[in-house]
């Protein structure tokens, strides 16, 4: 089963979500999709993502990732990735997704470049 941390930084509007585990579109990637909608819901710009601890993701949690990134984009906010690992940056190159989304090696790094 996976989890979700979530942490606030309120002084800079920031939201960071830190999952963990695999999502293979069951309970977790839906525990994904909503912890996305509830800071969508109340106007969150900023979020990131950090994947340091996702070894595996499947079509639904990208289209989970895709869907917030429209909304978010739609609503001139960002979404950033931080931390993914060489299966996950694979992934993201092939399908092309590494275009789409603004990706960091650390969460430092991330966190900056909200800036």
């Amino acid at each position: 089963m996976a989890s979700i941390k979530e942490t606030e930084l309120s002084d800079k509007g920031i939201v960071i979500l830190s999952p963990k585990g695999n999502f293979v579109g069951g309970d977790e990637t839906d525990e994904l999709r909503e912890a996305i909608k509830k800071y969508t819901d109340l106007g969150n710009k900023k979020l990131l993502i950090d994947l340091g601890e996702v070894l595996y993701l499947n079509s639904t949690a990208l289209g989970v990732l895709i869907a917030a990134h429209a909304n978010y984009s739609k609503r001139e906010g960002k979404i950033k990735l931080c931390q993914l690992n060489k299966n996950l940056e694979n992934l993201f190159v092939i399908t092309k997704l590494a275009l789409i989304f603004d990706s960091h090696t650390t969460q430092e790094e991330a966190l900056n470049s909200f800036e």
